[in-house]
């Protein structure tokens, strides 16, 4: 992966913007993963004309999309959204992230993410990101828990999903509580 690409970088994975040449090597990960995801995410199509619509959420100010990428191949591992950006005296967003079978366990989700919780609160200039995790989802949890995420609350039948509002457990994250929890990268690269 050409390192000019990437917004910052860790010791085995590195963070960019989805683009639009990451649609076939997505749709394989997404195919493979359909399993393991479908109960966190429920069945999500796979044509050209969704991930289109995907590109274009990101064109708004509100939304940020992400691939993790494996340092040594380029490979993407994960990936990572912040959506319903608000700014003003909230500065705030909402983090979706997913893993792929053929990638787990091997640390490179603790990584990528904790690298857009340093770009969120770097670049983007944001003071809070949120995580809403289905109460059974233990590895996203873990997951959370390990970049200092502290739990918030619970939402009710917070996310329609599979045919069924499923409840969440909320968590979140401020600029302040990060200041040393996440420190993964080497110099970030200005964003262009």
């Amino acid at each position: 992966m050409a390192t000019t690409s990437s917004l910052l970088q860790g010791p085995r994975v590195a963070i960019r913007h989805v683009r639009r040449q990451d649609y076939d090597e997505l749709t394989v990960l997404a195919q493979e993963s359909a399993e393991m995801l479908r109960r966190w995410l429920g069945t999500r199509e796979n044509t050209v004309e969704a991930f289109e619509s995907y590109l274009a959420r990101f064109e708004q100010p509100a939304h940020e999309g992400f691939v993790i990428c494996l340092r040594s191949t380029g490979a993407i591992v994960g990936g990572v959204n912040i959506n319903n950006i608000i700014r003003g005296t909230l500065q705030t967003g909402t983090l979706g992230y997913t893993s792929y079978v053929s990638t787990t366990g091997h640390g490179y989700m603790t990584e990528g993410l904790g690298l857009v919780v340093q770009f969120a609160f770097g670049q983007l200039d944001l003071h809070r990101l949120e995580a809403n995790i289905q109460p059974d989802n233990a590895a996203s949890l873990n997951l959370v828990k390990r970049l200092g995420f502290q739990h918030e609350g619970y939402s009710t039948a917070f996310q329609y999903i599979n045919g069924a509002w499923r409840d969440h457990e909320r968590w979140a994250i401020t600029a302040e509580m990060a200041h040393g929890t996440v420190q993964f990268t080497d110099s970030p690269t200005p964003r262009g």
